[in-house]
């Protein structure tokens, strides 16, 4: 099976960088600087062992049409937006998503530093940002983030291509960032926090029966179909300081359609009126899609 890039499947890190970029010169110099990241990260993790440095390049819809024209991902897409009454989930601009993270931020600075001068003047920065675990993996509203991430070997099973041939070992890439209004959302009782969550605060155990609203974010963004729930890899992270934080969003998954349905059930309001009443306090400003190809794709160019 052709292997993923370093930053997909292994569980995550105290520090990560987010980098979305956009294409400004021609595609030979740009695929020259994509097929260099893998390389460039194993050099420098096995430099700095304790760190844990791993990194991912994804690739948006519109760079990748112009790149590889000849072969495309099935269900790389450009990001729906969404919007419903103040809700909304705006699609932003993005070629390119550089995912660098480790235990230490001074190293994931080194490499994005290695990686950019390999792109140089072929790409500018549209957004950089810096993330962080915030007490035991918690979001800033101060809940425990990702408690339903798939373990063990179900990550590879969740997180990767596994039905495009030319595509194995890859993985769709959905990405946002929320802005939080933490001010008003700390005002609100415990109780009400949680069932806008649908978990406890202190112990993360999730809320039963009458105890779970329809309108808890775990009940919007939990879809089945044929009595399957679909999953996606998250590795998302709070960031900001005393001025703005909030949660950078990021998940990977074998198809891109997993998270369009769940967002669309957070969004939109279904018939009974019910949404994800934790978008009440938070705001999504970014959204792109990207495709990470596998090690083998990389190699290939």
């Amino acid at each position: 099976m052709s292997q993923p890039q370093s930053g997909i499947l292994p569980e995550s890190n105290q520090h990560a960088i987010f980098i979305t970029l956009r294409m400004t010169a021609d595609s030979s110099e740009v695929i020259g600087a994509i097929a260099s990241v893998p390389g460039l990260t194993e050099r420098f993790a096995k430099e700095h062992g304790a760190a844990n440095l791993s990194s991912v390049v994804g690739i948006g819809s519109d760079a990748w049409d112009k790149l590889f024209p000849a072969q495309r991902p099935r269900q790389l897409r450009p990001f729906r937006a969404r919007q419903d009454g103040a809700r909304s989930a705006p699609s932003t601009a993005g070629d390119f998503l550089l995912h660098i993270r480790s235990e230490r931020q001074d190293v994931n600075f080194i490499l994005a530093r290695k990686i950019m001068a390999q792109f140089g003047s072929a790409v500018t920065v549209i957004e950089e940002i810096a993330g962080y675990r915030y007490f035991d993996s918690r979001d800033m509203t101060g809940f425990i983030d990702g408690t339903e991430n798939p373990q063990g070997e179900h990550r590879a099973e969740v997180g990767l291509v596994i039905d495009e041939i030319d595509f194995i070992g890859g993985s769709y890439i959905s990405l946002q960032r929320y802005v939080h209004n933490l001010d008003a959302r700390d005002k609100l009782p415990v109780a009400t926090q949680e069932g806008h969550i649908g978990r406890t605060k202190a112990d993360d155990v999730q809320l039963k029966g009458d105890d779970k609203p329809a309108t808890a974010h775990i009940s919007r963004a939990v879809v089945e179909e044929d009595g399957m729930e679909l999953e996606i890899l998250r590795h998302s992270m709070p960031y900001g300081g005393v001025q703005e934080a909030g949660l950078l969003f990021i998940a990977y998954a074998g198809r891109a359609d997993h998270f369009d349905k769940m967002l669309g059930q957070m969004v939109i309001a279904d018939s009974d009126g019910h949404y994800d009443h934790l978008l009440d306090f938070t705001q999504a400003v970014t959204g792109n899609q990207f495709f990470a190809p596998s090690l083998d794709f990389l190699s290939s160019l």
